[in-house]
């Protein structure tokens, strides 16, 4: 049990500052704008050397962000969770803290999942019509292996609360 818990803590540390990271960096996509190289994130765009915030309300960003924030939040819990389940105290009976922090975790990359398929559809359907040369850059790629990351930290503490569960129910009462 210990050990499916160390490596869901291991991978939840790992995807939450991916993730941190991730949100707060401005290279989810570079493109070329009048011959020179361009790069935006969820917070602002660079031109050149010089950086602009991003001042338009438009949906799919806040929604991106959003959902960003949220995921970041959910990791960070299961993160206390997790540290938690080492404890071993049961204060509550009925909710395991392996559980709680696999929920959190799958929580955390469902939120991650819709943020980054939101910012997808719109870049590829809307931005990347816009502008000819395009690609995804690092920070997006670090959301969708932050996304890998917290899925196995669920699975890993669902795998614990499992091991757990059944030596519980098997013990001598």
């Amino acid at each position: 049990m210990y050990s499916f818990m160390g490596g869901g803590l291991f991978c939840a540390w790992v995807g939450t500052i991916l993730l941190v990271v991730a949100t707060a960096t401005d290279h989810w996509m570079q493109y070329r704008l009048s011959g020179s190289f361009a790069h935006q994130g969820l917070w602002r765009y660079c031109l050149g050397n010089k950086c602009y915030l991003q001042t338009e309300s438009i949906a799919y960003w806040n929604a991106t962000r959003a959902f960003m924030i949220l995921s970041s939040l959910c990791a960070t819990s299961g993160i206390i969770m997790g540290i938690l389940a080492f404890a071993q105290q049961p204060t509550f009976t009925r909710l395991s803290r392996p559980f709680s922090a696999g929920i959190m975790f799958f929580a955390s990359t469902f939120f991650v999942l819709l943020a980054l398929v939101i910012y997808t559809g719109v870049t590829v359907s809307f931005l990347g019509r816009r502008f000819g040369d395009w690609r995804f850059s690092w920070s997006y790629i670090l959301g969708w292996v932050a996304l890998l990351m917290a899925f196995f930290a669920g699975i890993f503490y669902m795998c614990a609360y499992r091991m757990h569960e059944c030596r519980r129910l098997s013990a001598p009462r």
